[in-house]
């Protein structure tokens, strides 16, 4: 590679990138091949081990750390999970069904599917909801259709990790219903 000259600019052969160019800035230090300076007090060149480059062209890098990810660290993760799923839905439905997945407890239920109904339901029928017994109607007095109970539902599933079918939801009258059911399902999954 021949460099070419510029009017009163030494020219300097690079073996990465070629002929480069030095004129103006003649303070400057010529740099080596590996990009250290030939000054004295320049900072050495970074060197890298063969074990870091291993582990950087590595197919599924920090594999061998997989297993060291402690236990509470992903039960927050799943909590944490489970709060941003839950984020439009009140802090007692929440806490219940973090201290649902915790335990495993079938008398948080009752509190979950409360708030998954209250999350659905309008404003004005929140009252009836509030001040209820498991008496209150899903379709007459909550305004709840077939599509409401399929997101409430949906819902459920997610953060109960439960499954429920189609056809189960047909005998669904009443709030008391859809938490009796939710209960005894949990109940018979855990048994």
């Amino acid at each position: 590679m021949t460099p070419n000259k510029l009017a009163n600019n030494k020219s300097i052969v690079n073996p990465r990138n070629g002929p480069c160019y030095r004129g103006a800035m003649s303070g400057y230090k010529q740099l080596d091949f590996l990009g250290v300076a030939d000054e004295p007090n320049a900072a050495p060149a970074v060197s890298v081990s063969k074990r870091t480059m291993r582990q950087a062209t590595e197919r599924h890098p920090g594999s061998q750390l997989i297993g060291l990810v402690r236990e509470d660290t992903r039960d927050t993760r799943g909590e944490a999970q489970l709060r941003e799923t839950l984020k439009r839905c009140s802090a007692a439905t929440r806490d219940a069904a973090c201290e649902f997945r915790r335990t495993g407890n079938v008398k948080h239920v009752p509190a979950i599917i409360h708030g998954l109904i209250e999350h659905y339901v309008e404003p004005v029928a929140r009252a009836k909801l509030n001040g209820c017994d498991d008496n209150v109607r899903l379709t007459e007095d909550l305004a709840i259709d077939s599509l409401t109970m399929l997101e409430i539902v949906f819902l459920a599933e997610e953060v109960l990790q439960v499954s429920i079918d189609n056809e189960e939801l047909r005998p669904f009258r009443t709030v008391g219903d859809v938490k009796r059911f939710v209960t005894a399902k949990l109940s018979g999954a855990a048994a």
